[in-house]
């Protein structure tokens, strides 16, 4: 049985020796070099691929690889299309021996798209680009498919979940490209509801979030768009796009309807989350977080999430008790997000305000000493370094309200301290403040006409960084 690999490649010398060694299983190698301005060519040839050189212009990636395809000999039984940021684990071509039975046409493989902070796998599908000969030509001018030549509607295809493909691209490589090519793909086919869903995408992530949104409706629209898994990610994609655009309504109502589409998936009630998030709705964030951790298992389809299945979850859970004032969950939903992100300096910042380390209490801008009901105990009278003589203040509340009240002379009435530097203008409700709040005077008590400055002290204060959503 004889297997080629093949390819397309421009400007991936870094990329070279490391493809060739994953590749050397196959019987051979055949790569288009597409117009690279680096050794690309030369360091292939000199490790034994067959190499051609070749301007494909127009570009587009489906054009190129039927191109690449023609390197192939035609004695070849099995084709497999890789790309030179991409790396097989080793063994592969046992495994896909022992799977391609005879008459089977095409083979879907574990393809890992992307790697999470600690090197474990992120994103991850089933790919199948391991085809026979003859029958497939690529298709799309990007985001390109094999489609068959003979017109035939079913074939054999195998699965070897085993056969492990890994992507581990240049970062600084842009995605400019993608965008025009998408269009005119959309153009080319318009009723392929595939490449709508994967334009507004794009849409999305160059933050053209009003182009954005008519295209993923259409999409769920398009008699075509049967597939829940994907219309579910549209519908998260709208999503993103009324939230960022500060719809927060639209937001939240989308992520609903995502989730109605496919509640088995975890990506769409992280999304309700991250709408609840943008609401500061914390009780919703607590409970879309809980239902979408509750979902242990994985779907094997290319629109998985790694922020869905990482930190995030228990991140925002964690950070939404701390404002709640439940302590006691925030630290065991902030050492969850720390399984997942061990070395995440903000993730270590936060557990110490959820868990009150004094260690941890000192911040830029702060004045120091902890005070206030953090070395007290809430509802505590305490003097907080007034310069003037005799004010006093004690933080109270229970639960999401906290107040912090000024006395002078027997006489008192609520303020709201405002941010670090900032007066108080005028008496007002403190609504948020945890209650390791503590605030300090850094004025001198007012006379007729001046006002007091204060700042955030003591652990807790001011609030952690959240996640966002």
């Amino acid at each position: 049985m004889k297997v080629c690999v093949y390819a397309i490649a421009r400007n991936e010398e870094q990329f070279v020796d490391r493809w060739m060694a994953s590749m050397q299983e196959a019987d051979c190698v055949c790569v288009l070099d597409t117009g690279s301005a680096d050794r690309t060519a030369e360091k292939l040839a000199d490790r034994g691929a067959v190499v051609r050189q070749e301007d494909v212009s127009p570009w587009r990636f489906d054009a190129a690889r039927n191109r690449s395809m023609k390197l192939v000999p035609p004695d070849t039984d099995i084709c497999v299309c890789t790309d030179l940021d991409e790396v097989f684990r080793l063994g592969w071509r046992k495994l896909l021996e022992n799977a391609w039975e005879p008459g089977t046409e095409q083979l879907r493989y574990t393809y890992i798209w992307s790697f999470g902070p600690r090197g474990t796998p992120g994103t991850t599908f089933l790919q199948e680009k391991i085809h026979a000969p003859g029958v497939f030509r690529w298709h799309h001018p990007v985001h390109e498919v094999l489609r068959r030549t003979d017109g035939q509607r079913t074939w054999k295809t195998a699965v070897c979940p085993e056969i492990v493909l890994e992507h581990h691209p240049d970062p600084k490589k842009s995605r400019a490209e993608y965008l025009p090519l998408l269009e005119l793909s959309v153009r080319e086919d318009p009723e392929d509801d595939r490449n709508a869903h994967y334009l507004g995408r794009e849409y999305m992530f160059h933050g053209m979030y009003a182009e954005a949104i008519p295209v993923l409706k259409r999409h769920l629209e398009m008699p075509g768009a049967v597939w829940q898994p994907e219309r579910c990610a549209s519908m998260r994609f709208l999503s993103r796009c009324y939230l960022s655009m500060g719809d927060r309504r639209q937001g939240m109502v989308w992520a609903l309807r995502a989730i109605a589409e496919a509640p088995e998936l975890r990506e769409p009630w992280v999304q309700a989350q991250e709408a609840a998030y943008a609401a500061e709705d914390w009780e919703g964030v607590v409970y879309y977080g809980r239902r979408a951790v509750d979902i242990t298992e994985r779907s094997g389809f290319y629109i998985n999430e790694d922020r869905a299945w990482g930190a995030y979850p228990w991140d925002a859970m964690a950070y939404a008790c701390y404002r709640i004032g439940d302590l006691r969950a925030a630290r065991e939903y902030g050492e969850q997000a720390l399984l997942e992100e061990p070395d995440n300096p903000r993730l270590l910042k936060n557990m110490r305000f959820y868990t009150g380390d004094p260690a941890g209490t000192q911040r830029s801008g702060s004045c120091g000493e902890r005070t206030g009901a953090q070395a007290h105990g809430v509802g505590a009278e305490v003097p907080l370094g007034c310069k003037g003589a005799g004010a006093v203040f004690a933080v109270h509340g229970n639960g999401a309200e906290r107040t912090l009240r000024r006395r002078h002379g027997g006489a008192s009435r609520w303020t709201s301290p405002p941010w670090p530097g900032r007066p108080i203008h005028a008496p007002r409700m403190l609504t948020d403040p945890p209650a390791t709040a503590a605030w300090t005077c850094t004025g001198v008590r007012p006379a007729r006409g001046r006002v007091l400055r204060w700042e955030w002290c003591g652990a807790g204060c001011p609030p952690p960084p959240g996640p966002g959503w």
